[in-house]
């Protein structure tokens, strides 16, 4: 359930203005790993927010727009696939949420991070494990970050039609890994990824 009692909670003198920082995409197959940064207005109620995973996308979708109309601040970035192949995807959904909050054109006082590693950042960073779910500004996070990725994944089903990446958005469903095995990975497929799908036919 979201409430502001954990926002609240890390409110101090030195710490006034906190962001929400979210990931979205570190388990599909292909494609960048996107993150968001948001700083929402104390107390603020945006109806229908929550996890963006509960959401359905027509929802997500209308509270993309309302956060973007309500909060103060906002930013999206995202981590390339070479990235991920270079580093690994922790280290990339965390240097994508690093980007995102620098983009910020407010500065923070200090982040509110979803999960349970917060390392890296420019201003004191706590961990929320399930903060989406917890966090009006984590949640609001969540939501722009998954928009951005699927609407992501509509553009490289454009590019790449015979994976299906419009339906799937990358992750490792059946028709996604058959299609793989019958075509071969594309550019947008994070080759790590792939090591135990690709080593059955070899």
């Amino acid at each position: 359930m979201l409430t502001w009692e954990i926002e609240n909670s890390f409110c101090t003198p030195e710490l006034q203005v906190l962001c929400g920082c979210d990931e979205a995409g570190r388990g599909p197959l292909a494609g960048p790993v996107y993150a968001a940064a948001v700083i929402l207005p104390k107390g603020l109620v945006i109806e229908g927010l929550d996890d963006s995973k509960k959401l359905s996308p027509k929802k997500r979708d209308l509270l993309y727009d309302r956060i973007k109309e309500q909060a103060p601040a906002y930013a999206i970035a995202r981590a390339e696939v070479e990235e991920i192949e270079e580093l690994n995807i922790l280290e990339c959904a965390l240097l994508a949420m690093r980007r995102a909050m620098e983009a910020l054109e407010i500065r923070p006082d200090a982040a509110l991070i979803d999960g349970n590693i917060a390392r890296g950042f420019s201003v004191p960073a706590f961990p929320v494990i399930g903060g989406d779910a917890k966090c009006p500004s984590i949640a609001a996070a969540s939501v722009l970050a998954k928009v951005e990725r699927d609407r992501d994944c509509l553009a490289l089903d454009k590019l790449y039609p015979q994976y299906g990446f419009a339906v799937h958005k990358g992750y490792a469903t059946k028709a996604h890994r058959e299609a793989i095995l019958q075509y071969g990975p594309c550019p947008a497929h994070r080759m790590s990824f792939l090591k135990k799908l690709l080593g059955k036919c070899e």
